[in-house]
């Protein structure tokens, strides 16, 4: 399968309250809270500021800003900053996919249409074709491209000069950007998980733009379980102001919070459903690992790509899971969250099984 064909975003089960990926809620949703300009934006420090310097000179210059890469996993901000960009340059903005440009002349009728200084936005860069890649290196560079006509050796080459304009590229995978369209962005931003008290800072902001009244407590215990992801935090709030506003006075307290998220299986830690029984099958059934992808996947009843691309990446990156060369192991962090006491070591680096504990171990130290 070409790289071109698939991405591991479009696996992730649409009824995931912490997947990052956006679904048309979300979208619609997301349209009302985004900030506006670079200053209402919050967090990613170091990428606001040296953007901020690139947009600053451009318009001290009169001319459009070098062309722009965002990087990073969803839900971080890639799109927003895309029209803060275009709304800091006063300037109207394009905005499209790669998936939807699979050929050539896709992208050819894209890019004759632009204005001067327009933003053009291409969201999953690296899934456009082949073709339309090498097609943009020229558009990029030197604002022009060569429309073909005619096919076989009547084809014609018609040069078309393109005005001046910005392209901001958006990627959850840099790595698969070929190097020739990297070294074309002058500009390369990669966009970081949120701290805590930045999410609060979210929470506290989209609660007031949604009306939902919110204590300090209650936003803190949102954004520890949103997997420092902004659009996660979001709706994490919307689902509690439902549970408040149902169950209770409509106030988002720290225990109405905690309370809420219970109901939708959201832990303190921000593991959901399939995380935990992850987690669980690996510690209870076979004792910390190692364990084969595939076996895993079976003893939770899901397929092995859900398991390694929508439940393991947050897990590795809480410090939960390992991945090794001779399986999936637990770690210390994980025996401890779900309150369970790591099996015994035994000589030649063998793992009693449960009902071995008491005799390796019968005063369970």
């Amino acid at each position: 399968m070409s790289p071109y064909d698939s991405d591991p975003d479009d696996r992730l089960p649409a009824d995931r309250l912490v997947a990052p990926a956006a679904d048309g809620e979300d979208q619609a949703v997301e349209a009302a809270l985004r900030p506006k300009m670079l200053d209402e934006f919050i967090g990613q420090e170091r990428v606001r500021e040296q953007l901020s310097l690139v947009l600053r000179a451009a318009r001290m210059r009169g001319a459009a800003p070098d062309h722009v890469l965002l990087s990073g996993p969803p839900g971080l901000g890639k799109t927003t900053l895309s029209m803060i960009i275009a709304a800091e340059l006063n300037a109207p903005i394009r905005i499209t996919s790669g998936p939807a440009i699979q050929h050539a002349g896709d992208l050819a009728a894209i890019l004759s249409s632009l204005t001067e200084g327009e933003v053009l936005f291409l969201d999953e860069i690296h899934r456009m074709s082949r073709p339309a890649e090498e097609m943009l290196y020229m558009a990029m560079e030197d604002f022009r491209v060569d429309v073909i006509v005619g096919k076989g050796p009547g084809a014609t080459a018609i040069p078309l000069e393109l005005p001046p304009f910005t392209l901001v590229g958006a990627t959850t995978r840099a790595g698969l950007l070929p190097p020739p369209l990297r070294d074309r962005f002058g500009f390369t931003g990669h966009m970081e998980f949120y701290a805590p008290s930045e999410l609060e800072r979210v929470v506290h902001r989209s609660a007031a733009l949604l009306d939902v009244e919110i204590d300090p407590a209650g936003a803190a215990e949102i954004a520890g379980r949103s997997r420092g992801t902004p659009r996660i935090a979001n709706r994490l709030l919307r689902r509690v102001r439902d549970y408040a506003q149902v169950e209770h006075d409509g106030v988002v307290s720290r225990q109405i919070a905690a309370r809420a998220l219970q109901v939708y299986e959201v832990d303190a830690r921000g593991l959901d459903r399939l995380d935990r029984a992850v987690l669980d099958a690996l510690l209870r059934l076979f004792g910390g690992g190692p364990v084969g992808l595939s076996t895993l996947a079976v003893a939770v009843g899901e397929e092995a790509e859900t398991v390694e691309e929508v439940a393991e990446p947050f897990l590795v990156r809480e410090g939960l899971l390992a991945r090794t060369p001779r399986g999936r192991i637990a770690t210390a962090a994980a025996w401890q969250h779900l309150g369970l006491t790591p099996p015994v070591q035994l000589p030649g680096g063998r793992v009693a099984a449960p009902a071995q504990r008491e005799l390796f171990d019968p005063a369970g130290e």
